[in-house]
């Protein structure tokens, strides 16, 4: 499977996709905004900026942080900070970056930097709680804002994939903070030494009931991004659009969208025509056929890889984050999202969801239906890794 991963990336070719600029809503009573983004490069040179202004902390954590030119941008943006007496933590995932070379992978001790390692175990086989990844993607710089969302760090994020990322200002920040934080203190004496001292902060002043911050945590055994999810599905009225990178749902989350279809609900769903991993690819086809007998539309962006996580419901709730539909994000990865009840933000996905879906082609059922035997087969004998993805 990885062999065809490999040929498919190399025989593809990268094609423009639609996209719609950063736009910036307001968002609850405490002078807070969040910022869309759909383009990496747009996205980049804000969180550039945002680096290059820092005068306290910045704190950074990535799933991959390759070693290319926009790699070597971020690194050097961090450097820089760290050496004019900025306070920089940074955290990736090593075995999403086992492929980086060694060298990118030097920093500076004037950097605190937090390799979350490839086995995280030790001789404690069968605790399943130590095996999620460190699927998350965080900047926070000075308390004052913060960026979170589905992109890595690397140069065909600039432009080649299509991702939604946002920027936020205000209390929300604190909670990104927080989520950082609590990461680093639970891994920081084991990985960097006994020395290291937890890092500290100070106590919010004030609360944002609007945007709520949800980390799935595998060592504590908290998972709290999938009931978000169904919680959110399951009062729709109206509309329920998701874009989803990698969507192999449960059982209970296929039959959440088919009862919410069956209530009149107008639900959509927008998935990479191609993506990255053809398994994840073939296996998803396994849920279509209930979804689309159940009513739920299926679109296909076609000509790039689309590797949002997000939704919209009702036109007043929206996420957006790093937890793809599936059961290494739901229940496995350290994973977080941001849980927005406004009209303005969801109405802002919306119209992105919209331009995506004027990229899409969609899935019918009479075409699902005449589809051939090779494809039947590949999905029966595929069917059994479900659970395990």
């Amino acid at each position: 499977m990885s062999l065809v991963d490999s040929y498919r990336r190399r025989s593809r070719r990268p094609k423009p996709f639609p996209v719609t600029p950063p736009r910036t809503v307001a968002v609850g009573e405490a002078d807070g905004d969040v910022t869309t983004y759909t383009y990496g490069r747009d996205l980049y040179d804000d969180m550039l900026e945002a680096i290059a202004g820092a005068r306290r902390q910045i704190l950074f954590e990535t799933y991959i942080w390759k070693g290319d030119e926009v790699g070597e941008e971020f690194k050097q943006a961090l450097t820089d900070a760290a050496a004019r007496g900025v306070e920089v933590h940074c955290i990736y995932d090593s075995f999403a970056n086992v492929v980086v070379s060694p060298r990118f992978k030097r920093f500076p001790s004037s950097m605190k930097v937090l390799p979350y390692p490839t086995y995280n175990a030790g001789w404690r086989f069968l605790d399943l709680r130590r095996y999620g990844r460190d699927h998350r993607k965080i900047l926070v710089v000075d308390d004052a804002v913060g960026f979170v969302g589905g992109y890595n760090i690397g140069t065909a994020y600039a432009t080649e994939w299509r991702d939604t990322h946002v920027r936020i200002t205000g209390p929300a920040v604190w909670d990104l903070k927080r989520a950082f934080a609590d990461f680093w203190n639970l891994n920081r004496r084991r990985l960097l030494g006994q020395s290291e001292r937890p890092l500290l902060l100070e106590t919010a002043a004030a609360w944002e009931p609007r945007v709520r911050v949800h980390r799935n945590v595998p060592r504590l055994w908290m998972f709290p991004i999938r009931g978000m999810y169904l919680e959110a599905i399951n009062r729709a009225s109206r509309n329920v659009w998701l874009t989803q990178a990698y969507f192999l749902p449960d059982q209970d989350f296929v039959d959440a969208l088919v009862a919410a279809a069956g209530r009149g609900v107008d639900v959509r769903l927008l998935v990479p025509l191609k993506s990255n991993h053809v398994v994840a690819d073939w296996i998803s086809r396994g849920y279509y056929d209930q979804l689309l007998r159940g009513g739920v539309r299926i679109l296909r962006f076609q000509g790039a890889m689309v590797h949002a996580k997000t939704a919209t419901v009702d036109g007043s709730w929206s996420t957006v984050g790093t937890a793809n539909i599936d059961r290494l994000s739901l229940q496995g990865n350290y994973e977080i999202n941001l849980e927005v009840i406004d009209q303005g933000l969801a109405g802002r996905l919306e119209e992105i969801f919209e331009t995506d879906q004027s990229n899409c082609l969609e899935l019918t059922l009479s075409e699902w239906s005449a589809r051939d035997l090779h494809r039947r087969f590949t999905e029966m004998v595929l069917n059994p890794l479900r659970p395990l993805l």
